[in-house]
């Protein structure tokens, strides 16, 4: 399949992150596509919940929005188990492999993540991961540092009343948000 241009497919955690993320790249003259692959949100309510978000959100703002079915967590513990300390590097390309096979299936040249905007995220390693798996997959990465528009995406959602999460979606954090220096 041919690459479409100026289409992008963005991986997206949550709505709350997904909506700036999806304004500044069709500001930029993108073609936003937005795919949901988060098989390390746990428990399984928690992931609907922020699907269920997703959802209204791509109603809301009117984005094609692509769910890949099922809930992968037995993969993602594979991914992480005996690596906790590398738990988000391995969790990022878990993700991010997903998104890049997902761009090659859907002829998208480009794929980035609202991973990026948050900052509660590595950047160093999503850039180094998402670089290598665009590499590998013959595809562009695209990066950018969204951290101050942070609260800002926040904010575009608040007004739409939908689920809101307290942690980044493991079972890791999740348990790290109630210890004030976790030992794992």
């Amino acid at each position: 399949m041919t690459a479409v241009e100026n289409n992008l497919l963005v991986h997206a955690c949550c709505a709350h992150c997904a909506a700036y993320t999806v304004s500044h790249w069709r500001k930029l003259g993108y073609q936003v596509t937005v795919l949901w692959y988060n098989p390390n949100i746990h428990p399984y309510l928690e992931h609907q919940n922020r699907l269920e978000a997703l959802q209204s959100l791509a109603n809301e703002m009117e984005f094609p929005l692509v769910v890949v079915p099922g809930y992968d967590l037995t993969g993602y513990f594979r991914a992480v188990a005996g690596n906790e300390h590398e738990r988000c590097r391995h969790c990022f390309h878990l993700r991010l492999s997903k998104t890049a096979g997902m761009a090659r299936e859907m002829g998208v040249d480009c794929f980035t993540s609202t991973l990026l905007i948050s900052p509660h995220q590595r950047h160093d390693v999503l850039k180094e991961t998402g670089g290598e798996i665009a590499a590998q997959a013959g595809l562009k990465f695209l990066y950018a540092d969204l951290r101050k528009h942070y609260s800002d995406s926040r904010g575009m959602t608040k007004p739409l009343d939908i689920y809101r999460q307290q942690y980044c979606g493991c079972l890791f954090s999740e348990w790290e948000r109630y210890v004030q220096s976790p030992d794992l």
